[in-house]
């Protein structure tokens, strides 16, 4: 879908000594399949297990041991080519990757190349409410991670966990469509939020689960559009990959130093190297880790134990037909349903399980009061105690019944503060209405007994009358005397009244 009032972001421009310079990204994602077990075994993918517990004889490349695909994996892929408006390969096939390192048993990697299992998408990156970019996907394949080598343990020895050794990572491929650091934090964001909604990723950058390599160049302003017209990628420069970037803060600090560091080379008449570097974000630098690889380094071809994978038209259908409302449907709808703005619609979908809270509570109720009450009352709780939606200590049930005794007038805004304040501390599980009537919140509506306190007030204060005659807005001090003498109970919208009716203001 378009953005609601679709406007395409300025490029990151960088001002060097000697002229302005331009940012060129494009990310490759590891996403890890949310499968109980690995891409070609049985074992286990449980996060936090004893170091080499994980570990079946396929993933530690005993003699004789056959991959078998989990076909629950290739369906994950499917469902994240399909939430990404991508093409679906109906044959796809897998290939050795050659390389040598401590904690990859085999040998190689088993990966996809030429043949990947989803072809070209596109997400559309919300910068701020009406300002995107689509950036485009080249392509999403399967392949198996590796192990994690451990060299603080020991002064002398590295040591090999494998638990990790053949868990499903889905690598989706951008195109260099993103411009700027800022750009980057918020694809790799969008791309987590649609993962999580199809429930192909569960995110958790702090894991290992979702991490980005960054890969970045720099160009003199209106080369970047001369490679969209002709695709030469040499006038895009020379590009540096930045490995396992699990943070969004530490993706857009890597970015600008990189590039600033491109840029340095570059004006001082050197050229900059083809390498893959790591970010140190204690230095707040990026360093040299190896020359970069090229495909042919690899020696792909294509693995002998597995064959081709085919899928059929109807499995496609099968695996479209199951797929939730996406992030940007949803927060269309929202708009539209609920007449509430892009902004608190983004907020409200920024996570499934928030929208879902949300339209509990919204449910039989105006939809933007109910979006003021989540995201101002309750978010703004829970983002305080650094807790998620699904640990809130108020229901969706509790939090419209709060909405309700406002919306009568059985309780004022304010006393809807405090009852829910009670709901979240001394007060979990109770009833709203219930607790209203056992702590005398109600407030007072009766005009009658409201004309008597502001009779009380006006008689007390003459000189009070007097200025706010000549100057109405004094008027709310005495609207403040009433709701302090009737202990907060009265009706704030009836006090008002009858205050500006009995000064004639």
């Amino acid at each position: 879908m378009e953005a609601l009032d679709y406007r395409e972001p300025q490029a990151k421009v960088l001002h060097g000594a000697q002229g302005d310079w331009e940012i060129v990204i494009g990310m490759e994602v590891h996403a890890q399949v949310l499968s109980k077990s690995k891409l070609f075994s049985g074992a286990s993918t449980a996060f936090g297990a004893e170091p080499n517990t994980n570990v079946s004889l396929v993933d530690a490349a005993m003699p004789g041991m056959l991959p078998v695909i989990n076909d629950f994996c290739v369906e994950q892929a499917v469902r994240a080519g399909l939430g990404l408006n991508a093409r679906i390969n109906l044959r796809s096939v897998f290939d050795r990757k050659n390389y040598f390192y401590p904690d990859l048993p085999q040998g190689y990697q088993i990966s996809q190349f030429k043949h990947p299992i989803v072809g070209e998408g596109e997400v559309l990156v919300d910068m701020e409410p009406g300002v995107a970019r689509k950036v485009r996907i080249e392509r999403i394949h399967l392949e198996q991670d590796a192990g994690k080598s451990i060299h603080d343990m020991d002064p002398s020895l590295s040591f090999v966990d494998l638990n990790r050794t053949g868990v499903a990572l889905m690598e989706i491929v951008s195109r260099p469509d993103i411009r700027g650091p800022e750009e980057a934090a918020e694809y790799v964001r969008k791309l987590r939020q649609i993962l999580r909604y199809l429930g192909a990723c569960d995110g958790n950058m702090q894991e290992g689960s979702l991490r980005a390599d960054v890969n970045v160049s720099v160009c003199k302003p209106g080369d970047y559009e001369r490679f969209r017209e002709t695709g030469d990628f040499s006038v895009l420069g020379t590009r540096c990959e930045i490995k396992n970037m699990n943070s969004m803060r530490f993706i857009q600090q890597a970015i600008d130093y990189e590039a600033r560091r491109q840029i340095a080379i570059l004006e001082d008449g050197g050229s900059v190297d083809q390498e893959t570097r790591l970010y140190d974000p204690n230095k707040g630098e990026t360093r040299s880790m190896r020359s970069k690889e090229e495909a042919h380094d690899y020696r792909y071809f294509p693995d002998p134990d597995l064959l081709p994978l085919e899928i059929d038209e109807a499995y496609v259908a099968r695996v479209r037909d199951s797929l939730p409302e996406l992030p940007d449907a949803k927060k269309k709808r929202f708009v539209e349903a609920y007449g509430m703005t892009e902004y608190d619609a983004s907020v409200l979908t920024a996570e499934h399980e928030n929208a879902a809270f949300f339209e509990a509570v919204a449910e039989g109720r105006d939809g933007k009061t109910a979006a003021n009450w989540v995201i101002n009352e309750l978010f703004g709780r829970l983002n305080k105690e650094g807790h998620s939606i699904d640990e809130s200590p108020v229901s969706a049930q509790q939090l419209g019944g709060v909405i309700d005794l406002v919306s009568s007038d059985a309780i004022s805004g304010k006393g809807g503060k405090d009852v829910l304040d009670l709901l979240w501390s001394e007060e979990k599980g109770a009833d709203p209405a219930e607790l209203v009537e056992r702590k005398g919140m109600k407030q007072v509506s009766d005009t009658g007994a409201i004309e008597a306190a502001v009779d009380e007030v006006i008689a007390a204060n003459p000189d009070k009358v007097a200025q706010a005659q000549e100057k109405p807005s004094l008027a709310g001090w005495f609207v403040g005397q009433v709701m302090k003498a009737t202990g907060g109970k009265a009706n704030p919208k009836a006090v008002n009244q009858i205050v500006r009716e009995k000064l004639g203001v």
